[in-house]
């Protein structure tokens, strides 16, 4: 929905989602413009399109150094997989198989029909790995591969997070992630902390808290444990320099709460 307020609010556009609007319908458009008032409002609508463009950014990078399969975890309504310019990257759709049945309504009712080159990875982590999972569906693990992991970090424990860095990092060289990750308080500002207090009150009331944080030298120390050697850790002053600067409607990012990584192998 963030994406979608993107497409209509900003000028010039950060990322370029055309299908956004199209997937969440129009109802769920009004709705978001709605609510798309204030620099709070407009923060946060910055880190949802700084954060697609930049991790796709990468995976443009992983496909010039020849990386042929892409796997968007946590996919929910990502439209990569209709605006992939590249025919011979196959996509992978990872997600939770109830929410992925739910995305796959939502596509019949607004008429578009799933591209060739995507594969949908349904994964019921209760039940079964990220291996098997994206193994059933075709993934190769003999090849590298480039992940898109947005807005799922915070949800995870540790040790699920790890999991999925340590087989990611266990891929042939060349695979690579890209996610966001929520800072320790102890590393935040006054204003920063109360912006998280806000955001985590309303996250744990729709019965989904945030329950991983990271100090960014603990997280570095935990990516090299696990595989990675090649880092780069991009806070709000960064993307707004990379991104958003010289723009005359002031989008920009605030604070320093969540930030992204990119991890290469």
């Amino acid at each position: 929905m963030r994406r979608a307020a993107h497409q209509l609010l900003d000028r010039p556009l950060v990322f370029e989602d055309p299908f956004a609007l199209k997937i969440i319908g129009p109802d769920a458009a009004a709705a978001t413009l709605a609510k798309a008032d204030g620099r709070v409002s407009g923060s946060f609508r910055a880190f949802m399109a700084v954060r697609s463009r930049y991790s796709e950014d990468e995976l443009a990078n992983a496909v010039a150094r020849g990386v042929r399969q892409y796997v968007v975890l946590g996919a929910g309504l990502d439209t990569f997989a209709w605006r992939n310019p590249w025919p011979e990257l196959c996509v992978f759709e990872v997600d939770f198989p109830a929410t992925q049945h739910w995305k796959k309504q939502r596509l019949a009712n607004v008429g578009m029909d799933a591209p060739s080159s995507l594969t949908f990875a349904p994964v019921d982590f209760e039940s079964q790995t990220l291996a098997d999972g994206l193994r059933a569906a075709g993934f190769r693990t003999d090849r590298p591969a480039y992940f898109s992991w947005l807005g799922v970090t915070m949800y995870l424990t540790r040790e699920a997070f790890e999991s999925t860095v340590g087989f990611i990092g266990a891929l042939p060289a060349g695979s690579g992630v890209t996610f966001d990750y929520s800072v320790a308080r102890s590393e935040l500002g006054v204003f920063e902390k109360l912006a998280l207090d806000h955001l985590e009150r309303k996250v744990a009331s729709l019965g989904e808290p945030f329950q991983l944080f990271f100090r960014r030298a603990e997280l570095r120390a935990t990516m090299r444990r696990l595989g990675f050697g090649d880092l780069e850790d991009v806070g709000s002053d960064d993307l707004n320099a990379r991104y958003l600067s010289d723009r005359a409607d002031g989008l920009r990012l605030r604070g320093g709460i969540g930030r992204l990584l990119r991890a290469r192998r």
